[in-house]
This record gives structure tokens, C-alpha cells and sequence, in this order.
């Protein structure tokens, strides 16, 4: 490119995560002072009308119904991946071997054998890739990780982590594209569970290295989809088979001898976006609930739980926005996820997480998926 503080983006995908992720891209040079200043270039999706209304009202300078001119356009640096994840393997191997950065959804593949495949594209290839788990970009989650990284709790001796939703309990709402194993990979398992197992070993520096897992659907036929957008579906006269989970249960052990709980559910009535993990050391405890993102809470010396409002400019992320007391949102967690992002490709050093990171979370995945379907058996998590 000629401007060397200019780079030009293109992103696939303009439904949830392709708002979310143009809002991150429109934000970020506003409140941090970057390296490099992104260029809103192209979308892509299959529908022309939709692809070019979702360009004009989301920022981007052009539009696409084929992902594959995207990434053949010289005015593109970075490839941004927001489509399902039937689709995340085909297109960031080819993005990466045309010499394109590549920052992709969670989870990082369907299967195992997909993300490795990434991996592999993304260790001989010259641009950069990550995989987007946005959740390690929460300031109170990062505050967490600081914390264990000081040993102000100790040795780890616990974590209890649980995702709960509610928005698919209606035996009514429609199929969509989340509850159709050949296109989700999984249900709640891949879709809220990764976020958990990542944060899970994003905090305490260890890994999930076996498990014993349960997995249900509790509904397993429902109206097919009419029309979807994001989360939300108009349904058909006709029905369909469900074929991902709704819920998974599991226990496992960390790599530092920990003992773990995880539970991801989109059927518990009432919790919207209940993502929640506790770990117990040896000195001390940290807990963090999304629903309340703002805060994090800490026990040391024996005593109880105190509150820690994480919005000070010394916590991570929280410098570059609004004064103390000032809580942040969902969306600011893509922005720093795109900050820092930027900062890496501009210093060329590795992003985090990598596709090797999203790779480990595909393993622990695929070992709940084999313990489940064999009577919950612990399984090791391969390596």
C-alpha cells in the first residue's frame, strides 16, 4: 500500500458479528492512538441488496457478493472473518495464502482437522492471523488474568466458569443456522462454551487438558427459519431436526492440577448473557459475572468478597475512554480486540490468541463431544 499508516480492511459477513465488528473498526482510532489507521474498504455477503445497504449503513466504502473478490482486491490488507463457521477454514486458508492478515470468529472451525488446517496455513503464511475471543478484551477479565499473573491468589486450586442464555427456550423458535450441526459445528457447546474454556485458560495461564462431559437438546425438532437476522428469526410452516446440543455440562482438570466445572446453556430462563467464571487459589478468589461486566471481585486474607469497579485509567483498556465510574459495554470488547490487533500487525509480532490459542479450545471441544457420546468417560484433551 502506498499511505504506510493507512490499511485498507475487508469484511466478510454483516449480520451480529459483522455490526459488532464495523463498530469496532469505526471506533478504535477515535479513543486509542494507533500505529496504523484502518481503512473501511469492502463487505462481502451473498445477497447484493443486503450486502450494499449493510455497507452504507455500517461505514464500509464498497460492497461484495463474493468473498473471493474481496480477497483478490489490492486495496485489502486485513481480512475480517464473520460468517459461520462452516466457512471460517475455506476462507482464512485462502486469505492467508494471498499474503492477507486474517482476524476470524470464534469458534476458530467446526472441527478439529479445519483448525488445524488454519494453523498450519497461518504458520507458513506472511500475514498475521487471530481468532476473535472477544471476552479476553473485557477490562475486568484482563484485570483478572494481571492479577493471577502477580500470584496475588496463589495456586490455583479451583475454577467454576458457566455461560447461560435463555433466547432459544421457546420450542417455537425457528432453526436457524445456530441449531444445524453442518453449519454451527455445535450448539451451545461451540458457540457460548469456547468463550468459558478460553477465558477459562486466558486467566490462568493453564490449559483444559481432560474432561468428563454430559450434553442434552432438549428440543429436538423446530420450525424451520422463514427469515433470520442476529440472534432473532421469523419461522416457517415446516419442520426441521435440531441437530447441535442445547446444553453441555462438564468437569476437568487444569494442566496445573486444578480442578474445573463448565456449563454453557442457551435454556436457562432468565439469564441473558450470564457468563461467569470463579477461581478459587490458595490465597485468594476472583469472580466475574458479564451481566454486571464493569466489576470484578476479589477475596484475600480470609475475609469475604470486596467489589473492585473496574473502571479506573490504570485497568486495562479503560484509560482511553470516559472517566472513572463510566462503565463500558459488549461492543468496547471488539474494540480493544481490533486495537490490539492493529498494534501487533503493525509491530509484526503475534497476535493473541492465535489460531494455535482457537486450536486448543477446538481440542477441548471435540473431547467434550467424545466423552458425551460415550457415557461421559474422562477423556484427555489432545495435546
Amino acid at each position: 500500500m502506498s499511505d504506510k499508516t493507512t490499511i485498507g480492511v475487508g469484511m466478510i459477513g454483516y449480520a451480529f458479528m459483522g455490526r459488532v465488528h464495523s463498530q469496532a473498526w469505526r471506533s478504535v482510532g477515535a479513543f486509542f492512538d494507533l500505529p496504523l489507521t484502518p481503512r473501511m474498504a469492502v463487505i462481502a455477503g451473498r445477497s447484493k441488496e443486503r450486502t450494499q445497504a449493510a455497507a452504507a449503513q455500517l461505514g464500509w466504502a464498497d460492497a461484495e457478493t463474493d468473498w473471493r473478490e474481496l480477497i483478490k482486491r489490492d486495496d485489502v490488507q486485513i481480512v475480517d472473518i464473520c460468517t459461520p463457521g462452516d466457512s471460517h477454514a475455506e476462507i482464512a486458508i485462502a486469505a492467508l495464502q494471498a499474503g492477507k492478515h486474517v482476524i476470524c470468529e470464534k469458534p476458530l472451525a467446526n472441527t478439529v482437522e479445519e483448525a488445524e488446517a488454519m494453523v498450519r496455513a497461518a504458520a507458513s503464511a506472511p500475514g498475521l492471523s487471530m481468532v476473535a475471543f472477544n471476552y479476553r478484551r473485557v477490562p475486568a477479565i484482563a484485570l483478572a488474568r494481571r492479577y493471577v499473573e502477580e500470584g496475588r491468589i496463589g495456586e490455583i486450586r479451583h475454577v467454576r466458569a458457566a455461560y447461560l442464555q435463555d433466547w432459544i427456550v421457546d420450542p417455537e423458535f425457528p432453526l436457524v443456522w445456530r441449531l444445524q450441526k453442518d453449519k454451527a459445528g455445535s450448539g451451545a457447546l461451540g458457540d457460548i462454551g469456547a468463550h468459558i474454556v478460553d477465558a477459562a485458560q486466558f486467566i490462568t495461564g493453564q490449559n483444559v487438558v481432560g474432561v468428563s462431559a454430559l450434553t442434552e437438546t432438549f428440543v429436538k425438532e423446530r420450525p424451520l427459519a422463514a427469515e433470520s437476522a442476529g440472534l432473532g428469526a421469523s419461522r416457517a410452516d415446516s419442520m426441521g431436526q435440531v441437530t447441535v446440543d442445547d446444553a453441555a455440562l462438564f468437569i476437568g482438570r487444569l494442566s496445573g492440577g486444578a480442578l474445573a466445572s463448565f456449563e454453557a446453556t442457551r435454556f436457562a430462563y432468565g439469564r441473558k448473557n450470564a457468563m461467569r467464571i470463579e477461581i478459587n487459589g490458595s490465597l485468594g478468589s476472583l469472580a466475574f459475572d458479564f451481566e454486571a461486566m464493569n466489576e470484578l471481585w476479589f477475596s484475600s486474607g480470609g475475609g469475604g468478597f470486596e467489589r473492585i469497579l473496574v473502571t479506573e485509567p490504570d485497568h486495562p483498556y479503560v484509560g482511553a475512554w470516559w472517566p472513572p465510574g463510566h462503565g463500558l459495554g459488549y461492543e468496547h470488547t471488539f474494540t480493544h480486540e481490533i486495537r490490539d490487533f492493529l498494534e501487533a500487525v503493525a509491530t509484526g509480532t503475534d497476535p493473541s490468541p492465535s489460531f494455535a490459542d482457537g486450536l486448543r479450545v477446538q481440542r477441548v471441544l471435540e473431547a467434550v463431544e467424545q466423552s458425551a457420546a460415550e457415557g461421559s468417560r474422562y477423556t484427555k484433551v489432545e495435546d
